[in-house]
């Protein structure tokens, strides 16, 4: 936990972000000291990684790469399949690959070249999982990347990673969520990317996007969406391609309008695009439980999910408060 601390303080050592610093400390630690019965199987994982010398991190498309030449991959392997399951990614230690379930690259080029470059401004991810876009966040040059994720294995998978750079990178990851975040204005740039549809309202999480937001800060949402006017959603009665916590999935004009409800400026589509089982496939670092996108589609129509639906089609918005 010492760690922990001294790395925050020396992320937060920014003047805008002094601002929330202490209240942010405050519930990563309540956070972080929660009764959780895998903690020590974690902790055991992330001091096997601290123990090893560190490298450097660059990109080797479609990896997140580190150079650590001389631990084992078998040790390295050992250590992060103590963290399953590995949602976001991918990662290569040394030559050891990590096959996330989701290809996040492919989000990553989608995007990449419509945002307003990330170059020395204050970014915010939220729902950020294990902090992979927010590790590429960073590389972009961001000031400061913050990631925000109330799921604790992701934190601990984050600190994984982060365990193993020889080099402050302006990024960090906090067990927080957006409704904890303090409302103040600080922000350039805030993605929220797979978020919206696990939301009870659509508009809460919209407004609480705005009250981190910078004058003229730009939003980059991205979120599973269908086809169909204005004004219509589908509300699945139950689970969507097996998830239960799906409330509400727009047409793209609905969710524009409900953008502009929000108050939000200069509102672009970039990008519509089926999820294909290139993007989220099935892995052994995804654990016991191995199912993925192709498991949940209908065995005999692929352009529906198990459940009658329309299969997954993401919508990558871009908008200014």
């Amino acid at each position: 936990m010492i760690l922990f601390t001294n790395e925050f303080k020396l992320f937060f050592n920014d003047s805008s972000l002094q601002k929330i610093a202490d209240k942010c400390l405050r519930i990563s630690l309540k956070a972080f000291n929660v009764n959780n019965g895998n903690i020590p199987k974690w902790t055991i994982a992330l001091d096997e990684l601290k123990a090893m010398s560190k490298g450097e991190i660059g990109l080797n498309e479609p990896y997140i790469r580190i150079d650590q030449n001389s631990a084992e991959p078998i040790v390295l392997e050992r250590a992060f399949k103590r963290l399953l399951p590995w949602r976001k990614g991918p990662f290569i230690f040394n030559n050891l690959k990590l096959e996330s379930e989701w290809q996040g690259d492919l989000k990553w080029k989608r995007l990449q070249k419509h945002i307003t470059p990330l170059k020395n401004r204050r970014v915010l991810d939220v729902g950020a999982g294990n902090g992979y876009f927010t590790l590429r966040m960073a590389m972009e040059g961001a000031k400061k990347a913050l990631g925000i994720e109330p799921f604790l294995l992701f934190n601990y998978q984050y600190a994984a990673i982060k365990s193993l750079i020889n080099k402050d990178i302006n990024a960090m990851l906090l067990p927080i969520r957006l409704e904890e975040m303090p409302k103040l204005s600080i922000f350039d740039s805030v993605f929220s990317m797979g978020v919206l549809y696990h939301q009870k309202s659509h508009m809460e999480h919209l407004l609480q996007l705005k009250e981190t937001m910078a004058p003229g800060a730009e939003l980059i949402l991205e979120t599973l969406v269908v086809e169909g006017p204005n004004g219509y959603s589908l509300i699945p009665d139950g689970r969507y391609a097996q998830m239960r916590n799906v409330h509400c999935l727009p047409s793209v004009e609905t969710l524009k309008s409900w953008l502009a409800d929000a108050k939000f400026e200069n509102i672009k589509v970039i990008d519509i695009s089926k999820t294909s089982s290139e993007e989220q496939r099935r892995t052994e670092w995804i654990g016991d439980n191995a199912a993925s996108l192709e498991d949940f589609l209908d065995p005999s129509d692929s352009s529906l999910t198990k459940e009658g639906h329309p299969a997954p089609t993401r919508a990558i918005i871009i908008c200014n408060n």
